[in-house]
């Protein structure tokens, strides 16, 4: 089985760069909740502006939904290929879930341990978390 890239906690495009910066296998992840603040439309704009500056890099990324059904169902709409969606009553889920299914998505009920760049210090333990590989964020 193929382990995920160490995932990390992003709040915007220098904490994207930032994550980039090592080279090293990375998914980027949202700040929980972040589409019902932020918006899916911001998150894959973001998203599409880091492939952009990075050409020939690749990376996942992961959008947190919270708990609402219909922010997830507006990323996927929006082009959002792997997400995360709280517990919500099972009909719910499953609308998203079958949504997410039709287009190839991933949709997962919680994000993977990650480094939040926001936290004091992360940035310092960048490279060695990213380095830890199938150590350090993996999906739990």
């Amino acid at each position: 089985m193929i382990r995920p890239a160490p995932a990390v906690m992003i709040h915007g495009s220098a904490d994207g760069r930032f994550a980039l910066l090592p080279g090293l296998p990375v998914t980027l992840v949202s700040a929980p909740g972040a589409a019902l603040y932020a918006g899916a439309g911001w998150w894959v704009a973001l998203i599409a502006a880091l492939r952009a500056g990075h050409p020939g890099r690749t990376f996942d990324d992961i959008l947190d939904c919270g708990d609402a059904p219909g922010r997830a169902a507006e990323a996927l709409r929006a082009g959002q290929r792997d997400l995360v969606l709280a517990p919500v009553p099972a009909e719910s889920y499953e609308r998203v879930r079958l949504m997410a299914v039709a287009l190839g998505a991933v949709l997962r009920p919680s994000m993977p341990e990650t480094l939040d760049l926001a936290r004091p210090a992360a940035r310092r333990g960048l490279a060695d978390w990213l380095a830890q590989g199938d150590n350090a964020g993996g999906f739990r």
